[in-house]
């Protein structure tokens, strides 16, 4: 353009798309503050499905297409203004006149109305992911209730299988006590009887004893060949029961029932940024693991 200042030749060359070279139509930014007309970008990503990944037709970085395809991409609020000052650098238009106040109404307008739709979504997103949290965790509560029941019931069974091997214990052995102790207290009472004859033999007179003592040396001898210790040793050998707690309750870092582990990181990051030239940008990224 003949006479056309710096300014305006910059002013120009900000407002032209780099893929048709022409004045932007409908323009639309993405992610990498690249931004392009919406049909050059329709056509450049014709082939590409929803919630694809394409890359930025500039410096190539990918983003994700919205499930409502391309026509979804945040308007470049702050290149429709500079689009209306070419316009009026040009003189096509006064600044005030009803038709340009009209056109900054309805461009207000469209921007409140993009925001505000982008904020019911991630509400509605942030409320689903609420729900998914929430029904999972359950889940989790449900498997470790389940595992603890189990070990508490599994250590109930343990308990009662090793008390039954200690009263089976303690009864062979009190039994053999029994048993031991009888045969003590028969063989004591042996032994007063033996005594009992023996003084009252002797308290009788001397034909009593000369015909009844070689009875009772025999006797006697019978009783002696009867040892009360080493039969008590004989028949009771040492006991040697004892219990061992299990290695599991010396592990002071580990838990018993199992472990719960957070495999990855729930976060929405949803952010408007706006920068000293009113460029307004919503940039969206969701990185959920829920295992």
């Amino acid at each position: 353009m003949a006479g056309q200042s710096s300014a305006d030749k910059e002013l120009d060359d900000m407002t032209e798309c780099s893929i048709c070279t022409e004045v932007f139509t409908d323009p639309r930014v993405l992610p990498c503050i690249h931004t392009f007309c919406l049909k050059c970008l329709e056509h450049y990503g014709k082939d590409r499905p929803p919630r694809g990944r394409m890359p930025c037709p500039l410096c190539r970085k990918k983003f994700t297409i919205p499930l409502a395809g391309l026509s979804a991409m945040q308007k470049n609020f702050y290149m429709e203004k500079l689009l209306c000052l070419r316009k009026l650098s040009a003189g096509q238009e006064a600044p005030d006149t009803p038709d340009a106040l009209r056109r900054l109404v309805i461009s207000d307008t469209e921007k409140v109305t993009n925001v505000l739709a982008i904020t019911e979504e991630v509400l509605q997103r942030l409320e689903t992911e609420k729900f998914a949290i929430i029904k999972h965790l359950a889940g989790i509560d449900e498997k470790i209730n389940t595992a603890a029941d189990k070990s508490i019931a599994a250590i109930r069974r343990d308990k009662m299988k090793l008390l039954s091997e200690v009263a089976l214990i303690r009864l062979k052995h009190t039994n053999r006590l029994d048993t031991v102790k009888q045969e003590v207290e028969q063989h004591k009472t042996e032994l007063e009887s033996f005594k009992s004859q023996s003084d009252t033999l002797l308290s009788s007179g001397t034909d009593d004893v000369t015909r009844s003592a070689n009875a009772l040396h025999d006797k006697a001898d019978e009783l002696m060949k009867f040892d009360v210790i080493d039969h008590v040793d004989s028949s009771l050998p040492p006991m040697n029961v004892t219990f061992t707690s299990s290695a599991l309750l010396d592990r002071k870092h580990e838990n018993l029932v199992g472990t719960v582990t957070e495999g990855g990181q729930l976060s929405q990051i949803c952010s408007v940024r706006k920068d000293e030239n009113f460029m307004v940008t919503f940039h969206r990224r969701r990185h959920c693991a829920v295992q």
